[in-house]
């Protein structure tokens, strides 16, 4: 499955207020299901020395196919193609990469 096919078909599932006019809603659900899977990782670190189980790899896996529903809604709500966003933060990546640019901070390094 292509991005753009996630992001279509995931938008027939989203069920929030004023889907289409309403950034607020996803970027927190955005926010919140990155923090699962942050939780899911410290717990990991916590309580199994940092070993991750078959069982760790699936609950993590389905988290974060909450992460990209909740980035394709934004990019949705945004009326921003997922394909796009990914073929532009692939070729940023690139361009840093070939300018020895990869450390550092800032989005326009």
């Amino acid at each position: 499955m292509d991005f753009n096919k996630f992001q279509q078909e995931s938008r027939k599932t989203a069920i929030y207020p004023n889907v289409g006019s309403n950034i607020t809603y996803p970027t927190l659900g955005l926010a919140g299901e990155t923090g699962e899977v942050a939780e899911k990782i410290k717990k990991i670190v916590r309580d199994q020395d940092g070993i991750i189980t078959d069982d760790n790899r699936k609950d993590i896996e389905l988290e974060l196919g909450d992460v990209l529903y909740y980035v394709a809604s934004i990019a949705s709500e945004l009326k921003l193609s997922l394909n796009n966003v990914a073929i532009a933060n692939i070729n940023k990546l690139q361009s840093r990469k070939k300018r020895d640019a990869l450390k550092g901070s800032g989005d326009k390094r």
